[in-house]
């Protein structure tokens, strides 16, 4: 909970200074309610926060899907190589970040490609199998995020499901890294 003193807010844990008595940073945790409506303090319900990666600032959802860009007058805004600016929708960044993590994952055993490809060394099978589960996974979390009709079924596919006091991923996930110890 938040609290108000005269419209402004008081910060759990600082002091604060009411006319010329000063309060201590403890105040608001150890006062009951009627000692806080005597000196003017309000309690207000925290602001919600929405998960920004779906939601603007006041929980309207974003635009799932790419839109072309237009003016007030609904006229294409064009680049300036003349073609139609797109504003990406949630689906298309969330896709363009699984790409940067397949990405950042494949990175770790590039040398060993480079080093097949300069000496013709043979790539090590256990990291074979994890670049290809990488690939794998990867393209199974864009068509995840792909069949997702509304932002209620993205939010549920980047969650978790609890089931006896153990939490599952509902998306896919990456392979674990064979030579990196998980915890």
């Amino acid at each position: 909970m938040a609290f108000l003193l005269d419209g402004k807010p008081l910060g759990v844990g600082v002091p604060f200074t009411v006319g010329d008595i000063n309060y201590s940073a403890n105040f608001l945790i150890l006062s009951t309610a009627d000692e806080k409506t005597a000196l003017g303090i309000t309690e207000v319900a925290d602001p919600i926060v929405y998960d920004n990666r779906f939601y603007w600032n006041d929980g309207t959802a974003k635009a799932l899907d790419d839109v072309n860009a237009t003016d007030e007058n609904g006229n294409p805004i064009l680049g300036n190589d003349g073609n139609q600016l797109v504003i990406l929708g949630v689906k298309s960044v969330l896709k363009a970040e699984e790409k940067q993590t397949a990405k950042s994952l494949l990175d770790v055993y590039d040398w060993q490609v480079v080093r097949k490809a300069e000496k013709g060394t043979a790539l090590d099978s256990a990291v074979v199998t994890y670049r290809d589960g990488i690939r794998t996974a990867y393209t199974t979390r864009k068509t995840e995020i792909d069949n997702c009709a509304d932002t209620a079924a993205l939010v549920t596919l980047y969650g978790a499901t609890e089931k006896d006091g153990v939490f599952t991923p509902n998306m896919t996930q990456y392979p674990n890294d064979p030579y990196r110890l998980t915890v």
